[in-house]
């Protein structure tokens, strides 16, 4: 992992996407769990978990090769929390709710707004290696709101 290439890759991607938010890069996510990165609306920054990020690379496409490309479709992906103008509302939305299903269904949106905002500033990655990183991501989402088989 090259430190200095990524940090080229973020500023590339900051400057395609316009976003002002913070960048910092840390090895793991405090508490053990595979997030690779994190947006934080009341601070305005991302922390990207290059570690993790690594450890994600390797178990979905079985090398590191890639992943430089899978650390850039990753960091796209929290810029595009960052650029959600729908955020707020729909975090807020996702507070006032107790029904579990609703807020599900939010969190669903949420992460689908951060793929859709983030694919203009990753188009030089090859579609099909993005597709499957953006199922994987959502894989989690999808399921909680499939219909139970009975």
């Amino acid at each position: 992992m090259n430190k200095s290439e990524l940090n080229r890759i973020t500023q590339e991607l900051l400057r395609r996407s316009g976003s002002s938010v913070t960048v910092e890069m840390e090895a793991y996510f405090p508490g053990g769990r595979l997030i690779g990165g994190k947006y934080v609306m009341h601070s305005h920054s991302v922390t990207m978990y290059t570690e993790v990020i690594r450890q994600q690379c390797l178990q979905l496409f079985g090398t590191l090769e890639p992943f430089h490309a899978y650390f850039a479709v990753v960091f796209a992906h929290e810029l595009g929390h960052s650029m959600d103008m729908t955020l707020t509302e729909l975090c807020d939305r996702m507070d006032r709710t107790a029904d579990e299903w609703d807020q599900r269904q939010l969190a669903l949106q949420i992460e689908e707004n951060a793929w859709n905002n983030a694919m203009p500033w990753i188009q030089d990655i090859d579609p099909a290696f993005i597709q499957v990183i953006v199922d994987q991501s959502l894989a989690a989402y999808r399921e909680e709101l499939a219909p139970e088989i009975a």
